[in-house]
Parts: structure tokens; sequence; C-alpha cells
């Protein structure tokens, strides 16, 4: 049986609701002022932080749900709101309002012989439709980066954050509406029945992609069932290799943040790569202040038989992302080793290099063919806001269109105009 089969006519029909709300939202978006985007934007971002309890008693309610259902904790800390992060989801909408405006921007221009004179134009994308799971900030985040690159989205949340989400989306929908811009610019699926999860990977034509932001289950889901273009990663397998020219003070203070600041997001560094020649001086080190932070170690044979209080790491660690508080150590030879154990177990996210030796990093920025490679900093500055996007809606590992944090650039097309004073083409 196919996938077209089982999906019901319902949720066929809700899709093509939504969709079509969208694309008459779309109209007046792609060509609406960029003041009025930015005010829609600060006004969400005044509402959010007027309406701090209120968010945070919605997300208690899932936050319970969740905790019954028995998840780990660091699925609960991705689904958390508490103050900081509303002031974060806040401070996300003003940065994003602070960007230059992404639409109309002349991306290229030449004139040709014939004297016909070409531009490319940045446009809106067209109807994003995003499915996530825990996090209830990728409402705000993928909701202001949407509106701001003209956009509509159709935000398809899982059933754990569906109170959070409800509660952000009506209030971005206040500040869209209170600016004169339409209210069907951001739209989330009122249902969690998966069904329509289906229906919206097959609404070909209809949106015009997809932008999946979850654990490795969902992602392999929309890629197997896709019938829209996607932005997607498969996994956040993130590396981080200790060179023997590495500041070692400095490569304890990125590990233990890489690892632990965070570490249920995908930017958070899973295994650990360390140079065979300082591994008796260094690993000693950052055993000990990893297990202090509450991180379970696991490693090769190498790395046991220096420190027999880490775990046996299998072939299957390699290639797991924990998105907790677990990080695998492999000894490697030298800076080829290390490239080849990414190249081999890794998922093109973010990938960083500590040493002092600026020869090394170049060659690991070269062949380390990631969408993000760092030298001396933490993996957990693999996001948008970090990068001055304001946000993102995720990190694009493929090659076609966005790689990368996927922000309000990231959301345009463009299109060719083309000027000219009577020229026809020669037969």
């Amino acid at each position: 049986m196919t996938t077209e089969n089982i999906i019901s006519d319902a949720s066929k029909q809700l899709v093509s609701n939504m969709v079509n709300t969208a694309r008459e939202a779309q109209r007046k978006l792609a060509f609406s002022d960029y003041d009025m985007r930015c005010y829609a934007l600060l006004y969400a971002a005044k509402l959010i932080r007027s309406n701090t309890r209120n968010l945070i008693q919605e997300n208690l309610k899932d936050l319970k749900a969740a905790e019954k259902r028995g998840v780990n904790t660091a699925y609960i800390d991705r689904l958390t709101i508490n103050e900081p992060r509303v002031e974060s989801m806040a401070r996300s909408l003003e940065a994003i309002a602070n960007l230059p405006d992404p639409l109309g921007v002349k991306l290229a221009q030449w004139r040709q012989p014939n004297g016909l004179e070409i531009n490319r134009i940045s446009t809106p994308l067209g109807i994003i439709g995003i499915i996530f799971e825990s996090r209830p900030n990728v409402t705000v985040d993928a909701g202001g980066l949407c509106l701001m690159s003209g956009n509509p989205a159709i935000l398809r949340c899982g059933s754990d954050s569906y109170s959070s989400t409800t509660a952000l989306q009506k209030i971005l929908i206040d500040a869209i509406s209170s600016a004169g811009l339409p209210a069907g610019a951001i739209q989330i699926v009122p249902t969690t029945d998966r069904n329509v999860v289906s229906a919206m990977l097959q609404a070909s034509g209809e949106i015009d992609v997809i932008i999946p932001r979850g654990g490795k289950s969902l992602v392999q889901l929309v890629q197997a069932e896709a019938r829209v273009p996607i932005f997607a990663h498969m996994e956040g397998i993130c590396h981080i290799f200790v060179s023997a020219d590495a500041d070692l003070k400095k490569a304890c203070e990125i590990i233990e943040n890489a690892k632990m600041r965070r570490p249920g997001i995908c930017g958070a560094a899973e295994t650990l790569l360390i140079q065979r020649s300082i591994v008796q001086n260094f690993l000693p080190k950052i055993s000990k202040r990893l297990r202090a932070a509450g991180c379970l170690l696991k490693g090769d044979e190498t790395s046991r038989g220096i420190d027999p209080e880490i775990e046996v790491a299998t072939e299957e660690d390699w290639a797991t992302e924990y998105l907790d508080s677990i990080i695998s150590i492999k000894i490697v030879d030298d800076l080829d080793s290390a490239i080849s154990h990414i190249a081999k177990y890794g998922t093109n996210h973010t990938d960083c290099i500590i040493t002092e030796k600026v020869s090394e990093a170049e060659i690991f920025i070269e062949q380390v063919d990631s969408a993000i490679v760092m030298v001396n900093a933490s993996t957990q500055f693999a996001d948008g806001g970090e990068f001055g996007m304001g946000a993102e809606i995720g990190i694009a590992t493929g090659r076609l269109h966005a790689r990368g944090p996927v922000g309000a650039a990231q959301l345009t097309s463009f299109k060719y105009v083309v000027r000219g004073d009577g020229q026809t083409r020669p037969a």
C-alpha cells in the first residue's frame, strides 16, 4: 500500500484548506512593507514578554504530560519554557527585526553586449511547512523568520509541545494583525494526528518547502515520504579534535561547554578525538572535568587503559547522537586520522579542531566537509542567532539551496529582471 493510499481525506482537506489560507496571505506578504514586518516582530516580542506567566503555565501542561510518559531529562530540557527562555524568544524576534530586508535585494547585475540589462532579485521562497517535535521556541524562530522573508508558514508541532506552541502562535498572530498583515501568515495545524504530517509531505505543488526539526526518526520519515523539497539534517554528530598543538586549558573549557552547556541540542559535541601524543597528559584533565559536570564517558581501548572509569565504547557509539550528558572518546594518531573518522561517522553538521597551529587549522577547514567547521570554539555556537542571523529554523546539512543555519536570507529565492530597449533575438 502506498503512502498516498493511507492518507485520510480529512487530513488532505485540512492541509488543502491551510494551503489556500497561506496562498492568500502570501499575495500580501510578498509585497508587504519592510517596516510593517519589523513592527509586527517587535510588537510580538513585547507581547511575549508581557505574557511570560501565561506561557509558562501553558508549558507546564506539556511538561507534566511528558514527565508522565517518562521521557529523559534532555527531552524535558528541550521542551521547557522558563523566564530566561521567554526573554530569549523575545530577543530573537528583535534581532530578526534588526536584519536588513531580505526581499528585493539586487543579488547580481550585468549588461549583455546587445544592451539587455539583467538583474537577479531576491523573492520569497513560498509556503513553508515546519514539522517539529518538542521545542516550543521553534514556533517563534520559524514564524519570525518566515514573516521577515515574506513566506507564510504552516507549523505542525508534536503532541508534547502543543499547548506551548498554540499559546505562542496566538501571540504572533495578534502582533501580525496589529501590523495590518494577514493573520494567515502563521498557521498551526489544529490537531496532533500524525496522518496530517503525511498529508503535508505529499502536498507537492501546494507546500513549497518542508523543514523538519526533530530527531532522527522524524527526519527519516520526512525524507522517506516527502514529495515536497526539504531542508533537513539527519543528526548532529558533532566532533571535537584536540591536536597536539592545542592550548590544553582552552581545550578543556571549550569541550565542557560544547558537551554540557545544553547536551540536548544538535550542536552539542558527541565525540571527542584526542591526538595520541598528548593523551597521557590531557585525558585525565578532561575526564575529571567532564565527570564533575555530570557527563558519562565512553571510550576506546587506549582511553580506557589510561582511565579505567571510562565505559566501553562500541562501534555504534561513534555513530550515535546522544542528545544527553554522554560523550564518546577516541584516540587518533594525527590530523588525517581525525579527519578520516569524521568523514566515516560524521553527519556534515558541525565539527571543530582545537589547535594553535594555523596551517593545521586550514587543512581541517579545507578537508572536513561539514556545514559548519569551527576552530577553537564551542560547537554550541552552531546556531543562527550566534551567527548574526537573528535566529534559524534549522541547520541544513544538504548541498542544495541552503546549507548551515537557515535564516531569513536562506528562505528566499530569486527572479531575473531583464530590461531592454526594443531588442529582438536574431533568427
